[in-house]
């Protein structure tokens, strides 16, 4: 049977993802709402101008176009019920429903839930009231120490607090409702968790589920792992820090436990569950957050290693038959280095026009489009990050060293990367 598929989003994931289904060998055609200039230069691939938060317009258009699966990219329909609506019209979505999708759509619901199930994660405090908040932070004698949005904020609601007056300000901040708006309106004020961080995502169908390939992020916007939190400035699949052992810690103690507990208390989990770990020293993981839908930019270095049908994965979730299925992987390693607009996370310029784009060769490279625009028939930045390139190769260090040579072919004047994606891997596998 050949399915056509509709991804709702316009990032680089979603591009991604796209790109993945339409090499599918059981996908006739790919739809993206609304996509971005990248997803619409694909073979097979065509944008649908639709807004994500119309559920009734995706209801519409699904079903003039007979539409066999819509995968949902980005958290927030997820948290606001696209499934639900989707699901109730008749139409296969792929994703966990609003009440499964609160384990990234408030840490309070996630971190109750990790406690309830003996789930490893960071002690923590939940706060509403500013003077209550400040007074816990004034009896803690550990800094650093993190301080989180409750609601969604784009991947940008952590903040690690190096002292106390940077805290104060933080909790003050996010209290009053200046920087993260509703988000930030309930925080949580967690431990600090020394180690190494690493993406474990899993498709599930509720019940049955199957690892993805490991990833690592990299959070930090400069070099060294130094500077702001941002959404994710790289990714690299897979993570040398998963060793045989930290990968059945996680599916004894962090996946099985997340499964069955969503499941026993009647909103189970069918979807990408993405665990981010912290891993200590004695290679114990700890949940740091979960997220309801494939990472960014870990999205793009799997999707690249992916060589199963996705649909047909995506179609066996939604019918609890996961079991029935196995996934197969690209043997190489793939890096993906993200090129950003200077300034980012903070203010940042858009318009500057994108050369190179056209002397990136797919054979040994593929350009994900995330913050990008077209105008005049140009490619220019629309968003903070702009571009994801990604390489396969070998191992990590062959796979880095392809992803910069296309990154260096790639300009604009404001264009900014970090220089050291993988840094951590390499170093692994070289001891």
């Amino acid at each position: 049977m050949q399915n056509k598929v509709l991804v709702i989003g316009s990032g680089g994931r979603e591009h991604a993802l796209a790109w993945r289904l339409s090499l599918s060998t059981t996908v006739s055609q790919v739809f993206v709402a609304p996509g971005n200039p990248g997803t619409s230069r694909e073979k097979n691939i065509k944008n649908v101008a639709i807004d994500i938060n119309d559920f009734r317009a995706i209801i519409t258009f699904c079903k003039d176009n007979n539409i066999d699966l819509v995968v949902v990219g980005p958290e927030q329909p997820l948290c606001d019920g696209v499934v639900d609506s989707l699901t109730n019209a008749g139409i296969n979505c792929f994703g966990p429903t609003a009440d499964a999708a609160q384990l990234e759509g408030s840490k309070t619901f996630s971190k109750e839930f990790l406690q309830k199930n003996n789930i490893p994660t960071a002690a923590y405090e939940s706060f509403t009231n500013q003077d209550k908040a400040i007074d816990y932070l004034q009896k803690q004698n550990q800094y650093p120490i993190v301080i989180k949005a409750d609601g969604l904020a784009a991947g940008k609601g952590v903040v690690i607090a190096d002292n106390f007056n940077q805290a104060h300000d933080t909790v003050a901040d996010m209290l009053s409702g200046n920087v993260f708006g509703e988000a930030g309106h309930r925080i949580i004020i967690e431990e600090f968790l020394q180690g190494e961080e690493a993406s474990f995502i899993v498709i599930s169908d509720g019940e049955n589920f199957i690892p993805m390939a490991t990833s690592q992020d990299h959070k930090a916007r400069d070099d060294g792992d130094k500077g702001p939190n941002t959404g994710g400035m790289g990714a690299y699949s897979p993570a040398p820090v998963v060793t045989e052992e930290v990968f059945q810690k996680t599916i004894d103690l962090i996946i099985k436990p997340t499964i069955r507990g969503m499941k026993q208390q009647g909103t189970p989990f069918v979807g990408f569950l993405y665990a981010g770990l912290m891993i200590d020293k004695n290679n114990n993981p700890k949940v740091l957050e979960f997220n309801v839908r494939f990472g960014d930019p870990e999205t793009q270095p799997i999707m690249m290693r992916l060589q199963s049908n996705l649909d047909e994965l995506c179609l066996a979730a939604i019918k609890g038959q996961l079991n029935l299925c196995e996934v197969n992987w690209n043997h190489q390693a793939c890096l993906g280095v993200v090129l950003a607009e200077k300034g980012y996370p903070n203010q940042y310029y858009k318009g500057s026009e994108i050369s190179g784009l056209e002397s990136i060769s797919e054979d040994s490279c593929k350009v994900f489009h995330a913050g990008t625009a077209e105008k005049g028939g140009k490619i220019v930045t629309n968003g903070g990050r702009v571009l994801c390139v990604c390489a396969l190769g070998e191992d990590i260090e062959l796979a880095q060293n392809k992803a910069y040579q296309c990154v260096d072919k790639i300009t604009w004047e404001t264009k900014y990367n970090r220089k050291d994606i993988g840094f951590k891997a390499i170093k692994s596998e070289q001891s």
